[in-house]
């Protein structure tokens, strides 16, 4: 999982960014729309930290990696071209960016493959892959 840091500055992004759809953060109260409308979920599915430097005690700069899930959770049997269109716009806002501490890479297109079904939705998914310095 990121560190608070990490999440504070995607979900302040995301906030300010995302209306298209509810969101739903790790572990914060949720309910999925009633009428099985679209929501977007966001994860940390992983992340690791090194030495990125050496210095003086507490001046060692540490570097955290790791990824941001993008989870569209969208109506099954709707397609999927135009809801991978919004995850796009996704993508672009977050690609090659600084923000915070964060600093973003690539990110992947959906993934479409037999884990996409799940119950009364679709899951479309991208991930981020940033990475985001402290001294320490």
């Amino acid at each position: 999982m990121a560190s608070a840091a990490v999440m504070i500055a995607v979900k302040e992004r995301v906030d300010a960014f995302w209306t298209r759809t509810p969101i739903e953060y790790p572990n914060e109260t949720f309910q999925p729309p009633d009428d099985g409308d679209p929501f977007l979920a966001v994860q940390y599915p992983l992340a690791e930290e090194s030495a990125a430097s050496i210095g003086a005690p507490g001046e060692n700069l540490q570097r955290e990696e790791g990824a941001i899930r993008f989870v569209l959770m969208i109506p099954r049997g709707g397609g999927v071209i135009a809801w991978t269109a919004w995850l796009d716009e996704l993508r672009a806002h977050f690609r090659h960016q600084g923000f915070g501490p964060v600093r973003t890479a690539g990110a992947s297109p959906a993934v479409l493959d037999d884990r996409n079904d799940d119950g009364n939705y679709w899951a479309l998914s991208c991930a981020v892959a940033y990475d985001a310095d402290f001294l320490g």
